[in-house]
């Protein structure tokens, strides 16, 4: 088998040739090659001991020399460091928490140690201690050329599962039997899925079926390492949608995401060609990655919030709060909770800008087709987009965050596109953008740092200490100004809250 490798793998390679030891590329470098795709990762297994390795790569990263795991580092000329794991070939025994062998035992033999991997495509090996590492004939192949520059070598494959085969047959199978396989790492079900959704394969029947009967084991595995290998499938999949159904279907979706689980079958009569469930797959295969969450949340809360008359009154506000308790619980952090919630919570938003539209809204006509179509069924955002104003612009802005409004607008596309017979356009995006970038050009405040009083100021000026009253004057200055920019003078914002402060009984003119 040809095959490009960077330099600086082959360089861990030659130095464990040369005091004695076998080197192996293995894994997922193999498969990605032979598919025509870039492999990010490079690993190594040898027969050389830990604490051999270590010796060996001085500046080596001891991550798990207990399973007989380093990272060797190595760096090019330019003296920027790369690095490739390197493992003792070893054999796995008594699995303890659906993760984690008690017992690992140091082979010798190639064999013996792909047999303990998860699957035939990525159990493959090139020795590449064969030859000495030799180069194919390459005009600038020599020891001073770049580290990081690739080269062609020639190696035997190693394949004694088909993993060719398989990869032939776009097959994702184990290597062996699917039930020890599954039984050793719960964790494994979850790659056959995304394995499948990102390189466009199936799971072979009998390894599919094992998936099932194994669920108890892959309840287990941690919600970080669940949560990681979800968000390789949904970031790394052509459709994530196929991996997700993968996952419905198995019955570990349902182990992590009950939620998504419970939208299957929920109907959509008004607006919708898909229940709740196939829209949302639908609309997480078209947003770009940076709110592919958020897609997944969008209408999460519509099972709680069904009526009988085909409305979720109120989905937005509880999807936002059901998906900061589902993040929570899969362990992400504070700020990636942050802005999905918000995404979630303004997806409704609906700015009319026909005058068909704006005239009918005015009038509380909604029979419009356009109105029917796009506007949203909550009686607030319905009173909302009566009163786009500059100031109604304003807030919008305010709550959804201006760094976030492109997100935004992403995933309104992707949630409208999604559904074939949507009367959405895209000039309702072009429209509002336009409109946001007249009232920001108009350098008017949008938070309260940006009015022209403080609290300080209002602390001494009215003789009141530290408190609720003081946030909340300055919040209602602040929706004061929203509405008009002009009341943003320090004269007029103290008159404004001398009149507030009265009617709320703090002080007494």
């Amino acid at each position: 088998m040809q095959i490009e490798i960077p330099h600086y793998v082959v360089s861990v390679a030659r130095i464990l040739v040369k005091e004695g030891y076998k080197a192996y590329l293995v894994a997922g470098a193999i498969r990605d090659t032979l598919l025509g795709i870039e492999p990010h990762d490079y690993d190594i297994a040898t027969d050389a001991l830990p604490d051999t390795l270590i010796e060996l790569f001085p500046k080596s990263i001891a991550v798990g020399a207990q399973f007989g795991t380093v990272v060797a580092v190595q760096q090019d000329t330019n003296g920027e460091n790369f690095t490739v794991e390197v493992t003792t070939l070893r054999n796995e025994e008594d699995y303890l928490q659906g993760r984690w062998p008690s017992k690992v035992t140091f082979v010798r033999n190639l064999e013996e140690d792909l047999q303990r991997r998860d699957f035939t495509i990525n159990a493959m090996a090139l020795d590449l201690s064969e030859h000495g590492i030799v180069y194919l004939e390459h005009p600038l192949a020599t020891d001073e050329f770049t580290l990081t520059h690739k080269h062609t070598y020639e190696f035997t494959l190693l394949d004694y599962y088909n993993g060719q085969g398989d990869l032939a047959q776009k097959m994702v199978r184990t290597v062996g039997d699917p039930i020890s396989r599954f039984t050793e790492d719960g964790l494994r079900p979850y790659r056959a899925c995304r394995f499948a959704s990102q390189l466009g394969f199936t799971i072979e029947t009998q390894t599919f079926e094992a998936i099932k009967k194994c669920l108890n084991v892959s309840q287990m595995v941690s919600a970080e390492r669940i949560r990681d290998e979800f968000l390789k499938l949904l970031y790394k999949s052509p459709r994530p949608s196929i991996g997700i159904e993968l996952l419905r279907e198995s019955g570990l979706l349902n182990l992590f995401l009950p939620e998504l689980v419970q939208t299957y079958g929920i109907k959509q009569d008004i607006g919708h060609a898909f229940d709740v469930y196939h829209h949302t797959l639908r609309t997480i295969d078209l947003a770009p990655d940076r709110v592919k969450l958020a897609a997944l949340f969008h209408d999460i809360a519509k099972p709680e919030t069904a009526t009988n008359d085909g409305h979720f009154y109120g989905h937005d506000q509880k999807g936002a709060d059901l998906a900061e308790q589902v993040m929570k619980r899969l362990r992400f952090s504070n700020l990636e909770i942050k802005n999905v919630a918000n995404l979630v919570r303004w997806h409704m938003f609906y700015y009319p800008y026909t005058e068909a539209e704006i005239k009918a809204l005015q009038n509380g006509q909604d029979e419009s087709a356009a109105a029917q179509q796009n506007a949203p069924a909550h009686s607030e955002d319905v009173k909302e987009v009566k009163f786009w104003s500059d100031g109604a612009v304003r807030r919008f802005i305010k709550r959804v965050g201006i760094e976030n409004i492109e997100d935004l607008f992403a995933l309104r596309i992707a949630d409208a596109t999604s559904e074939p017979g949507s009367m959405w356009s895209p000039e309702e995006i072009v429209a509002l953008q336009a409109r946001i970038s007249k009232v920001l050009a108009e350098d008017n405040a949008l938070k309260i740092s940006d009015l022209a009083i403080d609290g300080n100021e209002l602390m001494e000026y009215f003789k009141l200490p530290p408190g609720p009253d003081i946030g909340k004057t300055l919040t209602h200055l602040l929706d004061l100004v929203l509405e008009n920019p002009n009341l943003n003078g320090k004269d007029e914002l103290l008159n404004a809250a001398k009149q507030y402060l009265s009617q709320s009984g703090v002080i007494t003119l």
